[in-house]
């Protein structure tokens, strides 16, 4: 079992409930595809763009216009819950296909602007969500931590806002057909850290 916050019924049924505690995934920001003007830190939990370009070298996964930064981690025929933080005025967090191009700025690129991507934007305490180029607002008081739920064979994605208990922001419901990477973009001055939940001792 996990250690875990409060939690209401009505905001969140116990059967999701317990598939949080038992699936929450680990993650790992994946150097190779963060864009030069992000700086990664806290062993590759946190993620914050800062102005400085940083020294990566060429890599085929690696954005190199859209300032972006991908997880190491394929995620697929599983249910996995994970958490950030956020600090600033914008930042999207999101998953997406291996297939995400990374050269140039068309919407193949953009986490939520294809396909390939489904995201949450937080904008000047805002909450809306993107896919495939169209966007939903979300009119849920702003919080700064998101909790993300994933239930690939089921085709679900859910996006909450944490405090002491979980506000289900949006589920998008559709059919996952290849492994999915968490990602995300921050804006200027902000950041995106992700959360080490950790098991019980009992």
């Amino acid at each position: 079992s996990f250690c875990y916050f409060p939690v209401t019924h009505s905001q969140i049924s116990s059967l999701v409930f317990f598939s949080l505690l038992s699936d929450v995934c680990p993650l790992t920001l994946d150097i190779n595809t963060a864009h030069r003007d992000l700086r990664l830190s806290e062993g590759n939990k946190k993620v914050t763009y800062e102005g400085t370009k940083a020294e990566y070298p060429d890599h085929p996964d690696r954005f190199d216009h859209c300032v972006q930064v991908l997880c190491r981690e394929a995620l697929t025929g599983t249910r996995c819950y994970w958490e950030v933080q956020c600090s600033g005025r914008f930042m999207k967090i999101g998953v997406a296909y291996k297939g995400l191009s990374r050269k140039g700025d068309s919407v193949e690129c953009g986490l939520g602007y294809n396909d390939k991507s489904w995201c949450l934007w937080c904008f000047k305490s805002r909450y809306s969500v993107h896919h495939n180029n169209k966007q939903t607002v979300i009119s849920t008081p702003y919080r700064p931590r998101i909790g993300v739920y994933l239930d690939w064979p089921a085709g679900s994605l859910s996006f909450y806002s944490v405090s002491h208990t979980m506000t289900l922001l949006h589920t998008f419901n559709t059919s996952f057909t290849e492994p999915l990477y968490p990602g995300f973009s921050v804006g200027f001055n902000s950041s995106v850290t992700i959360s080490r939940l950790t098991p019980c001792d009992h």
